[in-house]
């Protein structure tokens, strides 16, 4: 290895986005709205995976509660 190899000192690396946060960033963007700063924000410490991951699972359940109201009308 030569010297110029420079790893990210801990504090240049932002902490990575609590399962609230994505899940948060990840409603708001369902229905397009969201601040600029919050977004740069989520830019910074969300991943790519907890975004995929999240989309899915929230459309799953957006699914999932759009079936039970219509059977519920239905009913």
């Amino acid at each position: 290895m030569t010297g110029d190899d420079k790893r990210p000192e801990p504090a240049d690396v932002p902490p990575s986005a609590s399962m609230w946060q994505v899940a948060r960033a990840v409603f708001w963007s369902f229905f397009g709205v969201r601040r600029g700063s919050e977004h740069e924000n989520d830019f910074a410490r969300i991943r790519p995976i907890q975004i995929v991951i999240a989309g899915i699972v929230g459309a799953a359940l957006m699914v999932v509660a759009l079936i039970v109201v219509v059977r519920l009308v239905l009913s």
